[in-house]
């Protein structure tokens, strides 16, 4: 049942918003030029009478709309039970017409053509009552029993000539009783609105929630986005069935044909809102198409609201409304149509593009050995590689090149640019697995691929602010125009800007970083004989931080993205007065870590050789050390995951994560206990 109400709830809404669309194509003032009338007075009566008719249909249209379902259902019940008295009405002036032409106006049993007459027409006088009876749910059958006065005149064998008096009788006894229902219910809507005002005002908050609260209470309760979708698919299908076959249809070709029937479908608001949630469901479905062919069911748990398909449709509405498109003729809004689906569609392929990447990386960053998902993931970007460059291809076949479609064109080509960047960073991943071992660069070779991608995109928004406000100002200007500018330099050039700024000063804050700490010689690497804590790869190189702590170079730098503090003790890295020769650019002290054979000291046995082989500065930096091993011995000895294999850059070249996380600390330096550790 509850799936029904739900059913019912937006089957029987879409008459009123279909009824509310005809109202709006209607020329009220071209109607009225044509109307005749043998005087000025009697004309303008005329043209009052039917805009008050047409403003009443707007007003009755909004309130069945805004009806409970309740309601709803109720009001339908008495539109049939009415069309029903018709029906009956009907069927009685027939019978009264076939008497009269008949002729015979004796007892019925002597005439059998008469007596089949008469009872047809009280079968279907009853079946008619009881129906009613049924509709409004009351026992009083006699209320839709008027209609049976002229045919028990005929059984007492009344004259022919009153029985269409009396059929006419029978029609004003059931008007006046649709009438007093009428008056008896004619405030209902008026009670429905105050009980619904006091709901809204007994709740104790501000105005504005209230506000917000009445429209997510009619958002949720009305289905909005499926009862809009639902109106304009009806409105599709009737478009379609009236035009099929039709000669025009047949010159234009299938797609033609489709884009010029969805043309007219966009030709008022409440169909162009449809649209919209047409658009957003569609792109919504491709999104999660594109999930569940990349990971599976499990893929579609994952909800982003970036990818919900809002972004689409709000696109194609800003963009109907920024040119004007309801106010176009037919052909001139079809091509319009064309061009804002097609930047419609370059977004959805955009947001698969940013669904694909993460999978494909992680697939090359993690090793996974599962064929079938390397080839899920590079077939995926093969086709968001080729299908933007024939899309861009049809487009140009329509139009002739200019600024404006270049602009199109140029964006829609950088979803293939960057499914090529996400794909050589893909192959690089991959032979680094194939080697065995690091890639010298690679991190350099991601930041740059990722940040050619941003530059392009960022070159693009700027060229579409630059063109939208040259044409605000020479061209033809709007609010809506120059608000859609404001929100697209906003969020398109100047975040993208600030993020972009942002990545490149904190790389090179790390770079600063590392270049100012000092190189392990090659003796200072024998008797550290160790692993890098960060990456646990063997050290030929390595830094050493103001702590005393040893790391690989590009692994530190690539620790200082996230955060700048030592991954072993959480020291800061940055000089110190504690340290004036570190500073200087020597070697700080460094702990020594005995040979894997040999057996370890105990603490206090290693703390008085350090103290007697080191001056004031070296207690100093051990004690620091120290009580910062113990401060974080009991959180992550055992090895903490923060430190990272592979890092990726987000979509504004900013460190974003990694694909494999790996310890970020040893147990005294030891790597067996350490890969133990990480088992």
């Amino acid at each position: 049942m509850p799936r029904l109400e739900e059913v019912a709830n937006v089957v029987l809404r879409v008459p009123s918003i279909l009824l509310l669309d005809m109202l709006y194509k209607c020329d009220i003032d071209s109607f009225t030029d044509h109307l005749k009338a043998r005087t000025e007075d009697m004309l303008f009566k005329y043209k009052y009478v039917i805009w008050n008719i047409y403003y009443l249909g707007h007003i009755v249209s909004t309130v069945v709309l805004l009806l409970p379902l309740g309601h709803i259902i109720q009001l339908y019940l008495h539109v049939l039970c009415a069309l029903l008295l018709y029906m009956g009405h009907q069927i009685v002036r027939d019978y009264v017409r076939d008497e009269a032409q008949y002729g015979y106006d004796s007892a019925l049993f002597l005439d059998s053509p008469a007596l089949n007459r008469f009872v047809t027409a009280l079968t279907s006088q009853i079946i008619v009552s009881t129906l009613c009876a049924f509709l409004m749910r009351t026992q009083r059958v006699w209320l839709f029993s008027a209609h049976l006065l002229p045919l028990l005149a005929r059984v007492v064998s009344v004259p022919l000539d009153w029985l269409l008096t009396l059929s006419s009788v029978s029609m004003m006894i059931t008007g006046v009783e649709v009438a007093v229902f009428l008056l008896a219910n004619l405030f209902v809507p008026y009670r429905l609105a105050r009980a619904a005002y006091r709901e809204i005002m007994a709740i104790e908050v501000t105005e504005l929630y209230r506000l917000m609260a009445v429209g997510v209470s009619l958002w949720h309760g009305f289905a909005v986005p499926v009862l809009f979708s639902v109106f304009w698919f009806v409105l599709f299908g009737v478009q379609l069935v009236t035009n099929y076959g039709t000669i025009t249809a047949v010159q234009q070709g299938p797609l033609l044909y489709l884009l010029t029937s969805v043309s007219e479908c966009c030709a008022s608001p409440y169909s162009l809102l449809g649209l919209t949630f047409v658009v957003s469901y569609m792109a919504l479905g491709l999104l999660n198409l594109c999930k569940f062919y990349l990971g599976g069911f499990s893929a579609l748990q994952n909800h982003n609201v970036m990818h919900s398909g809002v972004t689409e449709g709000v696109t194609l509405l800003l963009l109907a409304l920024q040119t004007g498109l309801l106010d176009m003729a037919a052909l001139q809004r079809c091509f319009l149509l064309f061009i804002i689906l097609f930047i419609v569609l370059t977004s959805t392929l955009q947001s698969m593009s940013e669904i694909t990447e993460p999978v494909v990386l992680g697939l090359g960053a993690s090793r996974n050995r599962s064929v079938w998902k390397h080839l899920r993931g590079l077939s995926m970007c093969g086709f968001l590689l080729l299908f933007p460059g024939f899309m861009a291809y049809k487009i140009s076949q329509f139009f002739n090149m200019d600024f404006w479609l270049l602009i199109l064109v140029s964006s829609c080509m950088l979803t293939s640019l960057q499914v090529t960047g996400t794909l050589l960073i893909y192959s690089l991943f991959m032979v680094e697995v194939w080697r065995g071992a690091a890639l010298p660069g690679l991190d350099e070779i991601v930041y740059y691929v990722n940040g050619v991608c941003r530059v392009l995109e960022f070159a693009v928004a700027v060229c579409v602010v630059a063109y939208g406000a040259w044409e605000s100002l020479w061209g033809e200007w709007s609010w809506m125009g120059a608000s859609v500018i404001i929100i697209h330099s906003y969020c398109n050039v100047w975040l993208r800007a600030q993020a972009g700024w942002k990545s490149f000063l904190l790389r090179q804050e790390a770079a600063r970083k590392i270049n100012v700490l000092p190189r392990a010689s090659a003796e200072q690497l024998q008797n550290h004989n160790d692993v890098c804590a960060i990456c646990f790869q063997d050290m030929t190189s390595a830094v050493i931080t103001y702590c005393g702590h040893f790391f690989h170079g590009n692994c530190l730098r690539k620790w200082l993205y996230v955060q700048e503090t030592c991954p072993m003790c959480h020291a800061s890295i940055k000089p110190s007065s504690a340290h004036p020769t570190t500073a200087a650019g020597e070697a700080p002290p460094t702990h020594q870590s005995p040979a894997p054979s040999e057996q370890q000291p105990s603490p206090e046995t290693r703390q008085e050789e350090q103290q007697g082989s080191h001056g004031d500065s070296v207690r100093s930096a051990e004690m620091n050390c120290d009580e910062s091993e113990r401060k974080y011995s009991n959180s992550e000895r055992n090895c903490s995951k923060e430190s990272l294999q592979h890092l990726h850059y987000g979509a504004n070249c900013d460190f974003q994560g990694v694909a494999n996380p790996v310890p970020s600390c040893s147990t005294h330096g030891d790597p067996e206990v350490a890969s133990q550790e990480l088992s």
